[in-house]
């Protein structure tokens, strides 16, 4: 029997329970659909696709190792599907459940009707499915016949330009490499400064965008955690590994239980102000920080994901529904079926951060704010987070940095001391999942 595997995020070798199912039925056809209408989504960047492409030229290797590299096709699923079944002879179709959206889970209901006016079995093996991540992979026998096809790149795509200076590279090997770091030097600390501006970039495991894409297992990352909880199980090593696990394990439970995002418009808005949010150029110093930081990098730490979506859908009064997109742009390891769902619960739950009393908790000393709002090197330390409240505002106001487009609360003045930064308010659990699993 001929096996097609429709490869989709789950860009990997190891620990693929539809790879080593088809290896013992007969030939198999690894497949990749590039279908360039998902790629439009407005929740797509460039970013995204970089990212993809790096992890795709990755598992063709490997699957080549094993004897079947990855063949890559270009166009919708459907005709793509279609093609390759009536000319190899395919009986039968294996995938993983994926993180669906409006768009995904409409394509699938249509090939769901292909399939079975085609005579098709397509087979859907839900995630986690049974497996052994430790299991190596028998050697496969690949369709004969197929040419594998070129990675297009962005500008093929037709994407926009989407300058990501510091985004990691994807590729089933850099996402070894950061969880054996992680978990034999970096994650010491990943409990006190996963959420810290200026700590988190190495306290974090930096695995969300791997888990995104799938060239990581869940799986084989919580039996590595394990391993090596066992190996220190005192101490801050013992506090962090637990906290990571934990992690894991909520995101798990998120994905099985919030279905795709509802088929709804987005309210008018206001233009400028979305604009502005995309820009990093709200007049909210911390905010513009945090909103410029993942712009350069395509990463957030958790807390401060909580805090931009809060004010964006908060204080600057955007529909969840216009922003989103903006947002899901930024993050390279966007995930729908945990985005959008937590993303509107966000909006639906509890008050509006500050975020200038956030920006004063988080960033007492100023340095993460001054690193990505450079245009506030004249404002002095204790204005940075208020600056319209220092009287040589007005030279920078319109010119080099622009006002704030909303008010933050009291314009209070510089703090004279430690009691002087205002409480941090209670955050709600709304913002604390994808918003939060960055891992």
């Amino acid at each position: 029997m001929n096996v097609l595997i429709w490869f989709r995020r789950d860009l990997r070798a190891a620990d693929h329970p539809a790879l080593s199912l088809a290896a013992g039925m007969g030939r198999v056809l690894p497949l990749y659909i590039v279908e360039p209408e998902f790629w439009r989504q407005a929740y797509q960047a460039g970013r995204h696709w970089a990212f993809a492409a790096e992890s795709l030229a990755a598992l063709r290797e490997d699957l080549g190792a094993l004897g079947a590299p990855l063949i890559l096709r270009v166009g919708p699923a459907e005709e793509v599907l279609d093609r390759l079944c009536r000319q190899h002879h395919i009986a039968r179709i294996l995938s993983h459940a994926g993180p669906e959206t409006q768009w995904s889970a409409a394509r699938d209901h249509r090939l769901r009707g292909w399939a079975r006016e085609a005579g098709v079995d397509w087979r859907e093996l839900p995630l986690p499915a049974p497996s052994d991540p430790a299991a190596e992979h028998p050697a496969l026998s690949p369709v004969p016949g197929l040419e594998p096809g070129p990675i297009p790149t962005a500008k093929a795509l037709k994407l926009a330009e989407d300058r990501c200076p510091h985004r990691q590279a994807g590729g089933r090997a850099q996402g070894l490499l950061l969880m054996d770091s992680f978990l034999a030097r970096r994650g010491e600390g990943y409990r006190s400064a996963s959420t810290s501006p200026l700590g988190a970039e190495r306290a974090s495991s930096r695995l969300s965008a791997h888990l995104a894409f799938g060239t990581l297992s869940r799986r084989e990352i919580a039996a590595a955690a394990t391993a090596r909880q066992a190996e220190r199980p005192g101490g801050a090593w013992a506090s962090a590994l637990s906290a990571f696990r934990s992690h894991l394990a909520l995101r798990d439970t998120l994905m099985q239980q919030t279905p795709p995002p509802a088929a709804e418009q987005a309210a008018q808005v206001d233009a400028a102000r979305l604009a502005a949010l995309e820009r990093g150029e709200t007049g909210l110093p911390f905010l513009d920080a945090c909103l410029r930081y993942v712009a350069a990098t395509g990463w957030l730490p958790s807390r401060l994901r909580g805090m931009v979506a809060s004010v964006a859908t908060g204080q600057l009064g955007l529909d969840w529904r216009a922003a989103g997109p903006v947002l899901a742009r930024r993050f390279t390891d966007y995930d729908p079926s945990l985005f959008w769902p937590l993303l509107r619960q966000a909006v639906q739950t509890g008050a509006p951060c500050n975020p200038v009393r956030f920006g004063q908790m988080q960033d007492p000393s100023g340095a993460f704010t001054r690193a990505w709002v450079p245009e506030l090197a004249p404002v002095p330390d204790p204005f940075l987070h208020t600056p319209w409240a220092w009287s040589g505002f007005h030279r920078l106001a319109g010119r080099r940095y622009p006002e704030a487009l909303v008010s933050p609360g009291p314009r209070s003045g510089p703090r004279s001391g430690p009691r002087a930064a205002p409480a941090l308010p209670r955050q709600r659990r709304g913002p604390t999942a994808q918003l939060c699993l960055d891992l």
